[in-house]
């Protein structure tokens, strides 16, 4: 499928391009902010995590939304921009109000405004306090698209695509989401303490399995540092990206 302009700009971003224009159609105002790299520090309460507690776990993950709700907040108050919270749900079990929670841990309903959060039994039992936190942080950016339109849009132009553009589709969104995450850990990470060197916890995400849905470890972790080290949402524009950079 030739991709071609999305309906205008969602919230200052331009979402998706057609090949010829891509180039010169990059927004700067609105929510991508100055892509300056110079981010204010968040300083957010997250606590331990206790080997084995359900409910040390749970507040881990109440932490975290605390704290990635603050920070989009402030973000979308800055650019002038409604902004509203998602609901947080969290269970032990695989069923969820987003239907079945898989292996990932959690997952976004934007019908729902909802990010629901599975308490996996790995992370009882070998608390990656990274690795629980990017569940996190993931989520939320996935919501971000939601409050910009990104979701929507996405969803039209995937319902009547063919299957290799939709897996080029689902690949752009998901590595979009990467790099807001990364925006995030870019005023955050000290609160987060995460356990790991920001370098190591990339090569870990290389090292991941390869998703069909989210796309190749290795353009995670691209996006992911473009966002932390960009500091701004300017730096997350997977759509006008070369396929090799998103597949």
């Amino acid at each position: 499928m030739r991709i071609s302009l999305l309906a205008g700009m969602v919230a200052g971003l331009v979402l998706l391009a057609g090949p010829a224009q891509a180039a010169s159609r990059i927004a700067q105002p609105g929510l991508s902010g100055a892509m300056s790299g110079d981010v204010a520090p968040v300083k957010c309460a997250i606590p331990r995590i206790r080997q084995g507690s359900v409910a040390s776990l749970t507040s881990f993950h109440r932490a975290m939304a605390a704290c990635a709700d603050r920070f989009w907040a402030g973000q979308f108050a800055a650019a002038g921009l409604a902004y509203s919270s998602p609901e947080v749900t969290i269970t032990a079990g695989d069923d969820s109000v987003c239907g079945k929670i898989t292996g990932n841990g959690a997952q976004y309903c934007p019908e729902r405004h909802t990010i629901a959060i599975r308490i996996m039994k790995e992370d009882l039992r070998d608390p990656f306090r990274m690795n629980i936190a990017h569940s996190v942080a993931h989520e939320w950016g996935h919501h971000v698209q939601q409050l910009i339109g990104v979701l929507d849009v996405q969803s039209a132009l995937y319902r009547p695509a063919s299957e290799s553009a939709r897996a080029l589709l689902s690949h752009r969104l998901e590595m979009q989401a990467e790099c807001f995450a990364g925006v995030f850990y870019s005023a955050t990470l000290e609160s987060i303490k995460p356990g790991i060197a920001w370098d190591d916890w990339l090569d870990a995400v290389r090292r991941a399995d390869e998703s069909d849905i989210h796309g190749k470890p290795r353009n995670l972790a691209l996006w992911q540092d473009r966002g932390y080290r960009g500091g701004a949402t300017g730096f997350c524009n997977t759509w006008t990206a070369t396929r090799s950079k998103v597949s």
